[in-house]
């Protein structure tokens, strides 16, 4: 069998761009023991991705040149010499921009109910975007009802179900976003209370939007939008650090004000989150999130686009906030697997 992969090509600063990835075509070796073979059907684009291929300090090494872009992918076993995994389940792990991926148990993140919702949720809503929304509110927001909730990036995949989450549990929410079209959709899609175009006078906007101070900042960017919103966290305020997408490279550190006296003053909480940390609890929360899906409590969307070669554009896509959804590539139809 032939496989379709996109390898890394040359080591961006930043925000890889196409010209980065190359699209080879390799022939699949035999399964050892204890191996499957999993044929991919959506592939996850997502903003950790920058990181994955840029020389900088990270929670994992950069992908090496020439090796297959690292990412997440919901697909379905097709052949296996693994006694727990058999062909027909459907998974969701680290098989990477390819058609197809040779995998062993630890690539594994969960198994993947198609009867539990559809099949692409499990890569957005029922994958990382969810479980992190889910598990960083409960472990470090501990929202309190009428609590204030600030959310950068919050039409994005992670940001819109956070505020979802922080609706339900009777929080005010703000959300931040880089237009008033996104704004509007944060209001009137995903119910959160009013929003900040951070592309207007900053700490005005924030005035505006939060005269009472923020309890929970749910943080996607970092920068100088983060720099401001910290003066306005209320005492024993819990900052969770989710992403820094608005930095472009941390080589060399970017400079700008210091933080610590605000922690220091306001008695902020602030921890990073990272969902592969999690691992365990991702079956319950799944679960949960599904659950609130089903009843109609939960809005999610997806952007979806065909063939493996629209993967590198839609990477460049969702870092310019192009993107209506969580990204996906969709590879083939769920109904056209090879068995």
């Amino acid at each position: 069998m032939q496989n379709r992969q996109l390898v890394l090509a040359s080591r961006p600063v930043g925000v890889p761009q196409p010209e980065h990835f190359e699209l080879v075509e390799t022939t699949l070796p035999s399964l050892g023991e204890g191996e499957f073979l999993v044929e991919n059907i959506y592939l996850s684009v997502d903003p950790a991705q920058r990181g994955y291929v840029n020389d900088e300090d990270n929670y994992a090494p950069p992908v090496a040149i020439g090796e297959v872009m690292r990412a997440m992918a919901v697909g379905r076993i097709i052949d296996s010499r693994h006694n727990d995994y058999a062909v027909g389940d459907y998974l969701y792990g680290w098989f990477g921009w390819q058609e197809y991926c040779i995998c062993q148990p630890t690539a594994v993140l969960r198994k993947v109910d198609p009867a539990q919702a559809p099949l692409s949720f499990g890569a957005g809503l029922l994958g990382i975007n969810g479980l992190t929304a889910w598990l960083a509110l409960e472990d470090i927001g501990k929202l309190k009802s009428g609590e204030t909730v600030l959310i950068t990036a919050a039409a994005g995949a992670v940001g819109s179900i956070a505020g979802q989450l922080a609706k339900q549990a009777g929080c005010r929410t703000v959300a931040v976003t880089s237009s008033d079209d996104k704004g509007k959709q944060c209001v009137e899609e995903f119910g959160f209370d009013t929003w900040i175009n951070y592309q207007n006078p900053l700490e005005t906007e924030l005035q505006r939007a939060c005269p009472d101070g923020i309890d929970v900042f749910f943080d996607n960017v970092a920068g100088s939008i983060g720099d401001a919103i910290y003066g306005h966290m209320n005492f024993f305020g819990r900052v969770i650090q989710c992403g820094t997408v608005s930095i472009a490279s941390w080589k060399p550190v970017p400079q700008g004000p210091r933080k610590e006296r605000d922690i220091l003053t306001r008695r902020l909480r602030v921890e990073g989150f990272v969902i592969f940390d999690h691992l365990a609890r991702y079956d319950h929360a799944a679960q949960q999130l599904a659950n609130l899906w089903t009843a109609g409590s939960l809005l999610y969307h997806e952007d979806i686009v065909d063939g493996i070669e629209s993967a590198p554009q839609a990477l460049v896509e969702v870092y310019a906030g192009r993107n209506r959804g969580k990204k996906l590539v969709r590879l083939r139809n769920e109904d056209s697997t090879s068995i």
